[in-house]
């Protein structure tokens, strides 16, 4: 269910996404090499990782591209091997965001249109080492809409290893390792708004609109984009919980554009966003 509309031209979201989009489809660094996990391509080993994984058994560096693991198949003893290849690069101060949560290891897969993908996790690894291994993410978005037509934003903690103070959806997060991503969406909607399951239950199917293609200072961040959106109930005020997000406001869609405009949100808020506000004044949802 896409209503309510929203009073903005389609052509000028249509450009601002473009725009948006264009910006998220980097390179990786020159100097970065391709990376194998278990003889499959996964992705981009930053200059620095190498550096400090050079000496590493198991791991293989030459000068056009890196093996880790590269005859072992899925199981414990992969884990294991990139437990350590996570350690080694925390000791080399190549972790800033270590957060002792994992996440899926995927092999490169063309991005798709919904949530669901055919390949299957090789292993798991710290979250904090994504973007210096240039791994493949899925982060899951909720635009929450109020009865009234206006937009539930959220400013990001000043204490946010990225992106500290900007503007960033309702709810958005990394899939942790083996969860669904469903799960997922509920979960960090509780966490980062205190919504229920049954707050959410009207909301659109969960579908990927972009994949993040950028150079950061720690890496490359690879990161497919998944949003849904819903109408939240009139009694329901979100609030967060888990201390990540500074202030939560209601907004009307030309506020929101506006500071599209000007940069005030994440780039990947910025994509959920204008595409969102897109489907909802455009004749014909895209």
């Amino acid at each position: 269910m896409l209503s309510p509309r929203v009073s903005l031209d389609p052509n000028s979201l249509q450009q601002l996404l473009a725009d948006l989009l264009g910006r998220a489809n980097q390179p990786p660094q020159a100097e970065s090499l391709p990376l194998f996990i278990s003889g499959q391509r996964c992705g981009w080993l930053f200059a620095k990782a190498a550096q400090a994984l050079e000496r590493l058994k198991l791991v293989e560096i030459s000068q056009d591209s890196v093996h880790i693991g590269r005859f072992m198949g899925s199981g414990p003893e992969l884990n294991a091997l990139l437990a350590t290849v996570a350690s080694t690069l925390r000791q080399a101060g190549c972790a800033p965001g270590w957060r002792n949560e994992l996440l899926d290891v995927w092999p490169e897969h063309p991005l798709s249109s919904t949530a669901s993908s055919d390949s299957r996790a090789l292993g798991a690894i710290e979250r904090g080492v994504v973007r210096p291994l240039g791994l493949l993410t899925q982060a899951v978005h909720l635009s929450g809409w109020s009865q009234n037509g206006r937009l539930w934003v959220a400013r990001r903690s000043l204490t946010k290893a990225t992106d500290p103070g900007m503007w960033d959806t309702l709810v958005g997060g990394l899939i942790s390792s083996q969860e669904d991503v469903q799960v997922g969406l509920v979960r960090e909607s509780d966490e980062e708004a205190g919504l229920e399951a049954q707050d959410i239950a009207t909301r659109t199917p969960i579908r990927t609109i972009a994949r993040m293609l950028r150079q950061v200072p720690e890496g490359y961040q690879v990161e497919d984009v998944l949003t849904c959106e819903c109408v939240l109930p009139a009694h329901v005020i979100p609030k967060n919980r888990d201390g990540e997000v500074m202030e939560i406001q209601l907004m009307a869609p030309a506020t929101i554009f506006n500071m599209l405009t000007q940069g005030a949100f994440t780039l990947e808020a910025s994509i959920v966003l204008t595409e969102d506000l897109l489907r909802r004044a455009s004749p014909t949802p895209v």
